[in-house]
């Protein structure tokens, strides 16, 4: 939905939240789910979505037809399309994702033909004046890179995004852009980290692609790279790191860095005692990663690469204080003491830097309804997305 403050804001919630891999059952969570969320908000006017589409429904989409299937759904229900979360390439619901999720990476040209499929779909369907959005992997999963030259090919194939998306721009009128989105145990995890290589590897690899596709100098080049490449900030990963979110959303700003899309969630937190430990163990599941963050009495850190390892070492440790563990919670639900979540960290400040306008997209992201334990299942999914929507309208109200 357009939200009208000033600068004007656009809130969706992101589709992933909706089991589908093809283009038919993501037209029908379009046609079913999301259209029922807008019914019981209420939403008059245009309403926004953040699409997810697989590279299986990237594909489908190039069909005759059916791009202007989703179209006509879109006229008939006042939908518009702005977002679209591009991260998980292949299966994302209904069986093992862990590491997958990462996979095909920057390095590949799988993951660059996949993008740019999902610019061109977004391109056709986004609104006139509108810019767009696509969310990616933050480059790779960690353990993955071994080199400089592991980083440098991944810059080389964001250079190629973004002059495919250049091209889409002079054609078209839309202008798009990516998001990399920094991950717990991701190639890109922390602002600091973020920040270094869009100052060193990504210009380095990216600007000679631009200038050799588009025959452009350096400057226009890397001006290119700026205005379609940026940062995916989603407040579940920046507050697992233990960043203030206000100050990481300055620091990308001043540092000149686009902010392309602020995914809305919150992270699991608790203190590191034997009776959270203990009620940590429901949130183990076989589908995603949930990293686990520790911080100790002096800043000191400890990390687990998903809850099981975690909650198996975390009892023979004595000098932590608090863990947060990457587990996406409805923002609006409190997880019963000793438990509670990061959406705290979405406090006054934050609300207020977007309403400065730090990025005009804003996108709930609670994609494990399907794998909440009782304890915080809210229940019926369309009032659980709705309720989300009210949790947000309410904090930017307050904030201005």
């Amino acid at each position: 939905m357009r939200l009208p403050q000033n600068p004007l804001l656009h809130l969706t919630y992101c589709q992933n939240i909706h089991p589908g891999e093809s283009w038919a059952e993501n037209y029908a969570a379009l046609s079913q789910k999301a259209v029922a969320v807008k019914n019981t908000l209420h939403a008059e006017g245009p309403f926004g979505l953040g699409l997810r589409l697989s590279a299986t429904a990237a594909a489908e989409l190039a069909a005759p037809g059916a791009l202007a299937e989703g179209a006509a759904l879109f006229a008939a229900q006042n939908l518009y399309p702005f977002s679209i979360n591009g991260f998980p390439y292949g299966r994302f619901h209904k069986g093992p994702v862990k590491e997958n999720v990462y996979a095909p990476d920057w390095r590949t040209s799988e993951r660059l033909s996949y993008t740019l499929q999902l610019a061109e779909v977004l391109a056709h369907w986004l609104p006139s004046g509108e810019e767009g959005s696509i969310s990616t992997v933050p480059g790779s999963f960690a353990p993955w890179i071994k080199s400089r030259e592991d980083e440098l090919s991944m810059a080389r194939n964001l250079g190629a995004a973004a002059a495919g998306l250049a091209r889409i721009e002079a054609q078209t009128g839309r202008r798009i852009h990516l998001g990399l989105e920094p991950e717990p145990d991701c190639f890109l995890e922390t602002t600091a980290q973020t920040l270094a290589f869009f100052a060193d590897a990504l210009p380095a690899g990216a600007v000679p692609v631009l200038r050799e596709q588009l025959q452009v100098g350096p400057e226009a080049a890397l001006a290119l790279l700026h205005r379609h490449v940026g940062v995916c900030f989603d407040t579940c990963h920046v507050a697992l790191q233990y960043e203030d979110l206000t100050a990481s959303l300055r620091a990308y700003r001043s540092a000149g860095v686009l902010l392309s899309k602020i995914q809305l969630s919150a992270a699991l937190r608790a203190p590191a005692t034997p009776e959270a430990i203990e009620a940590l163990k429901a949130f183990r599941e076989p589908t995603y990663l949930h990293q686990v963050k520790a911080r100790g009495p002096h800043g000191s850190r400890k990390a687990w690469t998903d809850l099981p390892a975690g909650l198996a070492a975390l009892p023979a440790e004595t000098d932590l204080e608090e863990l947060r563990v990457h587990f996406h919670v409805p923002l609006f639900v409190a997880p019963r003491a000793p438990l509670a979540s990061t959406a705290d960290s979405l406090d006054l400040p934050f609300w207020k830097e977007v309403l400065a306008g730090a990025c005009p997209h804003l996108e709930i992201e609670t994609y494990t309804f399907d794998v909440l334990p009782p304890e915080v299942h809210p229940g019926d999914i369309v009032e659980s997305i709705a309720a989300e929507y009210r949790w947000v309208l309410s904090q930017l109200e307050a904030a201005g």
